[in-house]
């Protein structure tokens, strides 16, 4: 058994750190990561010990044990063989939000949810385990959650440099949508004014306000409860000073002709709003429109919408991007769209 150098990390904090610490390669991959009621022992690489002490952490030495080299579904299956009846239906996929994992469950796995809470929260290291059972619906996009294991529902998501706290049983987070909130992250919007008619908790807010440059951020959620996260993670991520979080309908919004970038970041009824939109949007801004289509109509649909929306000559479509697939042969896609000063069909 060798020593090693731990990195001590409080129970309450470990989930972003640990994923940061692995993230970054400072994490030795080789011994297991341990715990107690109160902290999590991860083993650091000798090299990376510097580094890791410099962030802040506590350090120690301790007995390292090898790591159980099997994989996660193979550690699951093998608590679990005592019971026949769930071979080849619990899930084999699952997604970490901080300390809380989420599963979608076959309903055969029913009567013995809490096992497989208590199972998964073992071998995963999880503070709660919950069982996405409907998806997400309504004008509010709510998640339906059952909690199998555990009691703690609100969490951090640490992705691109933005810390993303969130209740899981009451907030959808879109996992599927990381590449463009990178893409938000790297925009170049230097002393712009930008609105996001759809804020949420911060989706795409953050990262823009955080990294692009961007002047001002009018961050615009009617959803209550998203919009109490989204003013918490405004002041946890530290742009106060850009973004001004607003509780309503996005087209309530005062002001004509103000904004330089209008994010659009909502599907399927993305075009009623458009109208408002277009009232704030100046000259030459570009509006992000998010919204789902048939994968052989997406561009004629887009051209549509904005044809009737501002006629023909009154806009332009930088470019169209695949965010993610949405159902069979339908994806969400989101179209950068500049908007022309003559344009004629100006909302009034």
């Amino acid at each position: 058994m060798k020593r090693v150098t731990f990195a001590k990390i409080p129970t309450g904090d470990a989930g972003p750190i640990i994923r940061s610490l692995m993230s970054d390669g400072h994490v030795d991959l080789h011994a297991k990561i341990s715990k107690d009621d109160s902290y999590r022992y991860v083993p650091i690489l000798p090299e990376s010990i510097g580094i890791v002490r410099d962030m802040g952490l506590e350090m120690m030495e301790g007995d390292a044990h090898t790591l159980d080299r099997r994989s996660p579904q193979e550690r699951i299956a093998d608590r679990l063989r005592e019971y026949p009846e769930l071979d080849g239906i619990v899930p084999d996929h699952w997604e970490y939000v901080g300390d809380i994992v989420i599963v979608r469950m076959d309903p055969r796995c029913e009567p013995y949810k809490e096992l497989i809470g208590r199972t998964y929260a073992e071998v995963l290291g999880a503070k709660t385990v919950c069982a996405d059972v409907r998806g997400v619906s309504g004008e509010f996009r709510r998640p339906s959650m059952d909690i199998i294991y555990g009691t703690e529902t609100e969490s951090v998501r640490l992705e691109n440099g933005i810390r993303y706290g969130f209740d899981v049983t009451k907030v959808m987070f879109a996992s599927g949508n990381t590449d463009e909130r990178m893409r938000m992250r790297n925009l170049d919007c230097t002393g712009e004014t930008v609105v996001d008619m759809f804020a949420g908790i911060g989706y795409f807010t953050l990262p823009l306000a955080k990294f692009s440059g961007a002047r001002r951020v009018f961050a615009c959620e009617k959803n209550p409860e998203s919009y109490g996260f989204l003013v918490r993670n405004v002041k946890d991520n530290e742009v106060s000073d850009v973004v001004i979080p607003i509780l309503g309908d996005n087209r309530d919004l005062r002001g004509r002709a103000f904004a330089d970038r209008i994010l659009m970041g909502y599907v399927q009824t993305t075009s009623e709003f458009l109208p408002a939109a277009l009232r704030m949007i100046r000259p030459g801004g570009i509006i992000h429109y998010h919204d789902t289509f048939y994968v052989n109509e997406y561009k004629e649909k887009i051209r549509g919408i904005f044809d009737g929306a501002c006629g023909s000559d009154g806009y332009e479509i930088i470019g169209i991007r695949e965010v993610k697939s949405f159902a069979p042969s339908v994806s969400h896609y989101v179209a950068d769209v500049r908007i022309t000063p003559s344009r004629r069909n100006s909302p009034q």
